[in-house]
């Protein structure tokens, strides 16, 4: 009997092009550094979460049509995600190459619906003018605004211990923290109000007093108070560095050192973000870099 030939192997995943990043970032985002085999996926969630940031607040739409529009984007992420379709969607250029490192690494959907509770949370805060009560109902915000980002990638580093993923965490609240406190400034003029009602309060800060003509001391104290708080955070989770392999382990340097470098700037403006808003530009890369090299 003659024998037959093996069947083929079925081909490897096509790979999905991924656009390039293109809005200013404080930190670095699928660079260089990145382990090259992960830029693509590292990049898909980063486009995911940008264009619902974009949902969030670019534009002039209502808040009305923001909800629709992160709905619709939620059902298009929760369909593809499930079952694939050949439709070209509303956000096909996100979701296909999305949808494509979901399959191949595993990716735990709840993290990325966290992120949409997140985005959807700003639109009724706003819209509703509504205040956060105290620094805990912030710290909740952020476990879903920022800690997923960290926990998808380390969950693409193949890393899941308990410690890293508490690092991670206090990390990534750290820089949503950092990214609050250098953007009090632009936040106020949309509406959005993340100082805490209790923290402003504690420290006799009323809202003329964030106002960009104030001089008030007592809003310098609070955004003092927030940054020193940002900073502890980023240091207590700064050992994971030394627990993430290679050259990604050299990237998290630099997402510390950057946020780092954003709070000494804030501290050089005297803490008054609600009237200046600091950034770092090209001349903080040697500082950010050095730092780096000594953590």
């Amino acid at each position: 009997m003659p024998t037959l030939p093996p069947a083929p192997r079925p081909a490897p995943p096509e790979p999905v092009a991924v656009a390039p990043v293109t809005h200013y970032e404080n930190f670095p985002v699928a660079s260089w550094l990145c382990p090259p085999h992960l830029r693509p996926a590292i990049a898909a969630i980063y486009h995911f979460a940008r264009t619902a940031d974009d949902l969030t607040d670019e534009g002039t739409a209502d808040a009305t049509a923001r909800l629709a529009d992160l709905a619709a984007y939620r059902a298009e992420l929760l369909a593809e995600a499930s079952s694939p379709s050949r439709a070209e969607g509303r956000w096909s250029q996100v979701f296909t190459p999305l949808c494509h490192i979901i399959r191949t690494h595993h990716l735990p959907l709840n993290l990325l619906t966290d992120l949409l509770d997140a985005f959807e949370q700003d639109v009724r805060y706003t819209a509703q003018q509504r205040r956060y009560a105290d620094d805990a109902e912030l710290l909740d915000y952020c476990k879903r605004s920022a800690n997923p980002i960290g926990r998808l990638l380390l969950h693409l580093y193949g890393i899941d211990d308990a410690r890293s993923l508490a690092r991670s965490d206090a990390i990534c609240t750290a820089l949503q923290l950092i990214n609050f406190w250098q953007d009090v400034s632009v936040d106020l003029a949309r509406g959005r109000w993340y100082p805490s009602v209790q923290a402003m309060a504690h420290h006799g800060v009323l809202d003329a007093d964030l106002q960009p003509q104030s001089q008030a001391r007592s809003a310098s104290r609070l955004i003092a108070a927030y940054a020193r708080a940002a900073r502890a955070g980023m240091q207590n989770g700064a050992e994971l560095v030394h627990h993430i392999p290679g050259r990604a382990g050299w990237e998290l340097r630099l997402v510390v050192q950057g946020g780092l470098r954003v709070l000494d700037k804030i501290e050089a403006l005297g803490f008054a973000t609600w009237r200046t808003r600091p950034k770092l530009t090209a001349l903080d890369a040697p500082w950010i870099i050095w730092r780096s090299l000594w953590m």
